[in-house]
């Protein structure tokens, strides 16, 4: 970034201060440093002073606690009706999200953020449906007290010995645009206790004794004041960059918290919070997946931590790896991370001690190899130590077994050796078998192995034969390099089957997606592309699902795979709350998480397309982070495949459109000048009969009725074609088969035009034998007799023009032949598209450009087909028609 970068605006920066690009609520946070300061107090005064300014508000929920200088307050001010929701045999008023969305105050006013709702409610948590309300553009006013901050959980529970089990994540805090803080000194509090103004006095004293107590109140205050001072700067450095006010910026710190199995307390994840608050860094957490990490429980473990790192607002990446320091470690080299956060070394005593000589801790071993890294260690508490002594060991004698029977056969292997091979030698059948053992079942069945290899080469090979005593000092040596390399060759194995158990496990998800995306890539019809993916992410997640899109305005199923169980009331619900607001919803989620169906919007960039539900039958979270990343990666291709198929279509439509107005275009030039031509003489010779009949004569007279009647039977035709040819578009047209002489139709034809016809010389041929064959005799004396019409429009004066009928093996070959100017070098099958004229329609008699369009229609109508040609023989246009012999058409 240049010097003069610096004297700019921040754009981003800009728009914060500015609200965003559209219009958002704005929201004010009364931040308490402990219960009872005058929270609920301080937000009814400011909302009073904005009513007085002329400011619509209106209550949502409040919580007067029986205090009654708040209950003062909240006269005079509208209050939305709570909502009555029955609850383990009780009634709990909560506030009404729906209704307050309807009515669309300027500020609502919603105490307590942290508050959990009533199951049945749209949200788990009331932060939910303020950001609801934030979303319709209404300003919010809530409260909150600095104990229900999640990043400061566990920091709060060690100062006051309390758990708080309703938490706000911190980022709705960072993202309020004002926070006020409403504080007293510990002993104004303390007083207000006594003077009953916050519990009754038996809980007052209680709490005195316990929470309230003079050092937790003064802890608590810090804290908060803290936070606001965060908050402040933040606002500040807003400010400076929307306004190019050049300052000192940091030269960027990065925190990664490295989280493993074992890391399973949560305030490992809290305390990377905190500190990249404090250090104004971004954070990622990080977990090194290993073969420990497949099974079923490991990643609902894992899953429910990353799903706490989101919510705290960590960037979460997960990779492939055996050991987790060293990937760890170039993960963080490779990301230009500064601070490494790590939990303390799982066990204590003997036990920890073990774990680490056996290089079991993690942290330790980061501790050792990380040059240049700050590592924080993190104390694990109590209650995740508490936890992970009740986890209950379920150890496997299968793989132990197994080695044992390996180690047995390698051992008769070796007896077999014994006769013809040195000691030496006879070793390697036990390396062999431990380095098998070490690729079957991992490392610790391998340590057994070398173990017991290590016994019974000392008794049946070592002298003194069959004792473990060692009589030789080489032999001692050759025994301890024997077993120093069996602990080698099993780690080595160990890491090999771990390492083959990831990069199969990655494989398979690699190919699953590589898969899919040839699977749905190409597919041309919606209905099969919404069943092979509903096919496809059922197998690959194990679940249920199904794809809901809309239909005239209302979502509907398009496809399931699996469902046994069907959506439901809740999940219709659920799925339109879901697709209307573009967000996830349902189980799982954080909207609407009671519903047993998790529902995803599929977007694109034109927005959403579909909406994916799935389902399945174990409890707990629905999909762990690799799953759902899978899921991510399923559903953008998803998505991308139906906008195409939608495009294409949207093509088709915009073609199709423009295909009819081009058509009605050539209609109404048809219209108003070929149909306007005999209109105009019908019109000139009957006015001329009127006013001049009797002047004309006798001869006259006959020469303008002739007019007319050519005119007429001229303005006949062409109506009867656009009438003929709305019928063939309609598939409305009449058919009759029966046996046909087609000499006979064509003479018909011939007569009926004789009149367009007196100037040439027609020739009528028929071969011999002419077979009969099925057809409409009407249909086919209009198709002639259209063909006929354009010959004589098209050839000069004079010219012949020739009906050949004749026989071929499987064909009635019906052949038009003319000696006009033809076709030259121009496509004869453009002659058959709707209102299509050469140029040299221009100077010949005018014609709509449907009768060989019509006459194609009825010919392919009769199951025969028509083409047009050069003249092989000489100049002159040639039209075929050909239609299958009885005994084929049959």
């Amino acid at each position: 970034m240049t010097p003069r970068d610096y004297d700019r605006p921040d754009p981003d920066a800009l728009l914060r201060q500015n609200g965003g690009s559209s219009r958002r609520g704005r929201l004010k946070i009364f931040l308490g440093a402990a219960p009872g300061v005058g929270k609920t107090f301080e937000m009814l005064t400011a909302a009073h002073q904005q009513q007085r300014e002329g400011v619509a508000v209106i209550i949502g929920v409040v919580e007067t606690h029986g205090r009654s200088e708040t209950a003062a307050l909240v006269e005079g001010l509208a209050a939305q009706a709570t909502r009555p929701v029955a609850y383990r045999g009780q009634v709990l008023q909560e506030m009404d999200l729906d209704a307050l969305l309807e009515s669309r105050p300027a500020l609502a006013l919603v105490d307590e953020l942290a508050h959990s709702n009533a199951p049945g409610s749209r949200h788990p948590k009331r932060w939910m449906d303020v950001e609801d309300l934030l979303a319709a553009g209404i300003d919010v006013y809530t409260t909150v007290n600095i104990q229900h901050l999640e990043s400061l959980n566990d920091v709060i529970a060690s100062i006051t010995r309390v758990r708080v089990r309703e938490t706000v994540p911190d980022r709705v805090v960072e993202q309020a645009d004002e926070v006020e803080l409403i504080d007293l000194t510990p002993n104004d509090l303390l007083q207000r206790m006594r003077d009953g103004k916050i519990y009754g006095p038996h809980t007052a004293g209680r709490a005195m004794l316990h929470y309230f107590s003079p050092g937790n109140l003064t802890a608590l205050r810090e804290l908060a004041l803290r936070q606001t001072a965060q908050q402040v700067d933040a606002q500040l450095v807003d400010h400076m960059k929307a306004n190019a006010i050049a300052g000192p910026w940091a030269a960027g710190e990065r925190v990664m918290v490295c989280l493993t199995l074992q890391d399973g307390d949560a305030s490992l994840l809290r305390y990377g919070k905190r500190l990249a608050d404090r250090l104004h860094a971004p954070w990622i957490v990080l977990h090194v997946e290993t073969s420990r990490d497949l099974t079923d429980d490991a990643r609902a473990r894992m899953a429910s931590q990353m799903h706490l790192a989101q919510s705290l607002g960590a960037e979460t990446v997960t990779i492939p790896g055996h050991d987790v320091v060293l990937d760890a470690l170039s993960f963080a080299r490779a990301q230009n991370v500064t601070q490494i956060v790590a939990a303390h070394p799982a066990g204590s005593g003997w036990i920890g001690r073990l774990r680490q000589i056996l290089g079991r801790s993690t942290t330790e071993r980061l501790i050792q190899r990380s040059d240049g890294f700050p590592v924080h260690v993190v104390p694990r508490s109590g209650e995740a130590v508490t936890g992970r002594l009740r986890e209950k060991i379920k150890p496997s004698l299968s793989p132990y077994l197994g080695s044992t029977a390996i180690v047995l056969a390698a051992l008769g292997l070796a007896l077999l050796l014994r006769q013809g091979f040195e000691v030496s030698n006879v070793s390697l059948a036990f390396l062999t078998a431990i380095l098998g053992v070490a690729v079957a079942y991992g490392l610790w069945p391998s340590l057994w192995a070398s173990l017991l290899g290590m016994l019974c080469f000392n008794f049946f090979f070592l002298p003194p034969l069959y004792t473990l005593t060692i009589a030789a000092p080489d032999n001692v040596v050759a025994l301890f390099f024997f077993f120093a390399t069996a602990l080698i060759a099993s780690n080595l194995g160990a890491r090999v089957r771990s390492q083959a158990v990831v990069a199969r496990h990655r494989a398979e998800v690699t190919q699953s997606l590589y898969h899919f995306s040839r699977t749905i890539t190409g597919m041309i019809k919606l209905d099969d592309l919404l069943w092979s993916v509903s096919h496809q992410m059922a197998t690959l997640l194990n679940c249920r699902v199904v794809l809901l899109m809309p239909e005239n305005g209302v979502l509907r199923v398009q496809t399931s795979y699996d469902s046994g169980h069907p959506i439901g009331e809740d999940g219709f619900a659920a799925a339109s709350w879901a697709w209307k607001n573009n967000r996830v919803a349902g189980r799982g989620s954080d909207n609407l998480p009671g519903v047993r169906w998790l529902f995803m919007p599929l977007r694109t960039g034109r927005g959403p397309v579909a909406l994916l539900g799935i389902d399945r039958d174990r409890g707990g979270a629905l999909l762990d982070a690799e799953q759902q990343g899978l899921l991510d990666a399923l559903g953008e291709q998803t998505a991308t495949a139906i906008e195409s198929i939608l495009l294409t279509r949207d093509l088709d439509r915009v073609r199709l459109d423009a295909e009819t107005d081009r058509l009605r275009g050539a209609l109404l030039t048809s219209i108003s000048h070929d149909l306007r031509t005999p209109l105009a003489s019908i019109l000139g010779a009957a006015s001329s009969l009127r006013d001049y009949g009797e002047a004309l004569g006798e001869e006259g007279r006959h020469d303008l009725l002739t007019t007319l009647t050519d005119e007429a039977e001229r303005l006949n035709r062409f109506v009867g074609n656009l009438l003929d040819m709305t019928r063939l578009e309609a598939g409305a047209l009449p058919l009759r088969h029966e046996p046909v002489d087609c000499a006979e139709v064509a003479a018909s034809a011939l007569s009926r035009a004789a009149n367009l016809l007196d100037a040439h010389s027609v020739a009528l041929e028929v071969a011999p034998d002419l077979p009969i064959v099925p057809l409409d005799d009407v249909l086919l004396e209009q198709a002639l007799f259209n063909i006929l019409d354009n010959a004589a429009k098209y050839t000069a004066p004079d010219t012949p023009i020739t009906v050949r009928l004749s026989a071929e093996t499987a064909h009635l070959v019906i052949a038009i032949l003319d000696e006009g100017p033809g076709f030259g070098a121009r496509d004869p099958a453009v002659l058959f598209a709707k209102f299509t004229r050469f140029a040299a329609a221009d100077t010949t008699r005018a014609g709509t450009g449907l009768g060989l369009a019509i006459a194609r229609g009825f010919v392919e109508a009769m199951g025969g087909e028509i083409t047009a040609a050069n003249r092989p023989d000489r100049q002159g246009a040639m039209f075929t028609l050909r239609f299958p012999l009885a005994e084929k058409a049959s």
